[in-house]
């Protein structure tokens, strides 16, 4: 697993690492399942003075996933969407969530957008359930904005000791970012 952190950690000083984390925000806020998290967190730690800019592309990859998930929601759901939620053994969950889209939508893309909740299933039901596109948007950007600034503003605070700490306890971290994603994927199914 070190291993792997030091290698992720070489790509904060590789010309493409902004895209590479623009890029894995775009897919995961419509079907990857891994958060952009990850690299924002390891390429802030390799140059904490770039965090933030790290988080504008982190956010601006998710807002562009977000319309893309939207967009599969709204035109493809029975073609791509249903099987990308079935995969994740999520229709009957996707089916109640409609009820809620009907009362609390935007609600629901600002707590998805900031917590672990997999993201991807709230843009697709987002399309799916008509949620108005321009509060879809602004939501998505608060609240993708505000969860990547934070942690681009607690490692850039952070900086080297934050580093050091990080690397001092790796492994429990890395324990506590598995729960966390599991955790939300448990939320959702719960």
């Amino acid at each position: 697993m070190r291993r792997c952190y030091h290698w992720t950690l070489s790509w904060a000083k590789h010309p493409f690492a902004g895209r590479a984390l623009f890029a894995i925000a775009v897919i995961e806020a419509s079907v990857f399942p891994i958060p952009p998290d990850i690299l924002l967190i390891v390429l802030a730690l390799g140059r904490p003075l770039s965090a933030f800019k790290f988080a504008a592309l982190a956010t601006a990859g998710s807002v562009v996933g977000a319309m893309i998930g939207y967009a599969i929601g709204m035109f493809l759901f029975a073609t791509v969407a249903q099987p990308i939620i079935e995969f994740y053994h999520a229709m009957e969950k996707f089916e109640h969530v409609q009820s809620w889209f009907v009362e609390y939508g935007v609600a629901i893309v600002l707590l998805a957008g900031f917590s672990p909740i997999p993201f991807k299933v709230v843009t697709i039901a987002a399309g799916a359930f008509g949620l108005s596109f321009p509060a879809f948007i602004i939501a998505s950007l608060i609240s993708r904005g505000a969860r990547f600034y934070l942690v681009a503003a607690l490692l850039r605070w952070g900086g080297d000791r934050l580093r050091a700490l990080v690397e001092q306890h790796f492994e429990w971290l890395t324990i506590a970012v598995a729960a966390a994603v599991i955790g939300g994927f448990a939320l959702l199914w719960l």
